[in-house]
């Protein structure tokens, strides 16, 4: 029988002048970035978590606490790197991704087949198994006030 286990992740962080705009390991031009412990990467941050889950193995959180230094501004693709390697330890795989970013602004359409690239090769996926969408909200709530970004991710994992 095919283990097949399916986990989903949510995660928000606030735009700040003076940080990079860190998106799925891609640095974005725009006026402001997020704010986080790490590089803030709402983008791989919510992979990460989505992995994690459908691993039953906690959360970001646990797994790379914002009050540990040695994370201080950390690469979050790097943070993906160690999550995808205890992964494949328990002799899983990810299957495929699926992902929606929520941000008024930038732009992020021109950004997301590099964004997808660079997570599927911290992931060891094709990109064509990386789907990143990206919408706004029309002027609605955190995300539609320039204030932050969102992301939601689903992802499949399979016992190899």
């Amino acid at each position: 029988m095919l283990n097949i286990r399916v986990g989903m992740g949510y995660d928000a962080h606030q735009l700040v002048a003076g940080r990079p705009l860190i998106l799925g390991g891609v640095e974005i031009p725009h006026d402001q970035g997020l704010l986080g412990h790490s590089d803030a990467d709402v983008v791989t941050h919510v992979l990460i978590d989505a992995i994690l889950g459908a691993a039953n193995l906690g959360s970001i959180g646990t797994w790379f606490p914002n009050t540990d230094a040695q994370y201080a501004g950390v690469r979050s693709v790097e943070l993906l790197s160690k999550v995808v390697a205890a992964l494949h330890e328990r002799e899983f795989r990810v299957g495929n991704i699926d992902m929606t970013v929520v941000a008024q602004a930038p732009k992020l359409m021109p950004h997301v087949a590099e964004m997808a690239s660079v997570l599927a090769m911290h992931t060891h996926i094709d990109p064509a198994r990386v789907s990143i969408k990206a919408t706004t909200t029309e002027g609605l709530g955190f995300e539609g006030e320039k204030r932050g970004i969102s992301a939601h991710c689903v992802v499949l994992i399979y016992e190899s």
